[in-house]
């Protein structure tokens, strides 16, 4: 039986062409699988890059996705929408600085997905709680799939990880002790899970045959096998 029935939709060089990390739209596929979000749903797809992830939202899940990036052009992504079939009335592509405060009003989105995105800016205590949970109504779910390690080891990294990447790349990596201490003291939140994904190997080899060079610089550490050092991670949260 196909996992990921939704991410397969879409044509293998709209994928190598769009995504920027391990397959995003299997762990988007993966981290939704027991999802609570109505159809029709109003989805923040957070740090949403080139939109892959977004246009599977809106065209597979059938939420209204607002999909939210600082480095992409929202025009580009537009066109993309446009051309896999979806309107504006079904996905709306925003610039927007996730750090400096989100452009909506007060408990405007059912749910909150970020895939591949979240720890460069959650890993500020103070930014789930100040900056986005009041956008979030009440009872609204947030999905997180962020790239980590199966445990820290920033006081001695392995130099497997050192081959692809530097120490300070690697400080936005950490395991799930440390997202489960960022998070839980945060008011108005219910940690529904922490889990270890388990495409995560599936989402890396995909990545790793893309022809881009930011997916041949990772090929030197995946090669010497930092893979076991890493952990592809699922979070999901409840707003109180």
């Amino acid at each position: 039986m196909n996992q990921f029935p939704k991410s397969e939709t879409f044509p293998l060089n709209t994928v190598q062409s769009k995504i920027m990390g391990p397959n995003p739209l299997k762990l988007c596929e993966e981290l939704l699988q027991e999802h609570e979000i109505p159809k029709d749903a109003v989805v923040l797809d957070l740090g949403s890059g080139t939109g892959i992830t977004s246009c599977m939202l809106a065209r597979e899940y059938g939420f209204i996705t607002y999909a939210v990036d600082l480095w992409s052009d929202p025009g580009e992504n537009m066109r993309f929408f446009e051309e896999m079939g979806l309107s504006n009335r079904q996905i709306c592509p925003i610039k927007a600085d996730a750090t400096q405060g989100l452009p909506f009003a007060t408990e405007f989105f059912d749910a909150v997905i970020s895939i591949d995105s979240y720890n460069y800016f959650g890993r500020d205590s103070a930014y789930l709680g100040e900056k986005l949970l009041p956008h979030v109504k009440h009872d609204g779910l947030l999905y997180f799939a962020i790239p980590g390690m199966v445990k820290d080891c920033h006081d001695n990294l392995p130099c497997e990880l050192l081959l692809s990447w530097t120490p300070e790349q690697l400080e936005y990596m950490h395991d799930m002790d440390w997202w489960r201490t960022m998070i839980e003291p945060t008011c108005g939140v219910h940690i529904e899970s922490i889990s270890s994904l388990s495409c995560h190997d599936e989402a890396w080899a995909d990545w790793l045959t893309c022809e881009n060079e930011y997916a041949a610089g990772d090929r030197a550490s995946m090669e010497a096998g930092a893979g076991k050092l890493l952990n592809s991670i699922g979070i999901v949260l409840r707003k109180l």
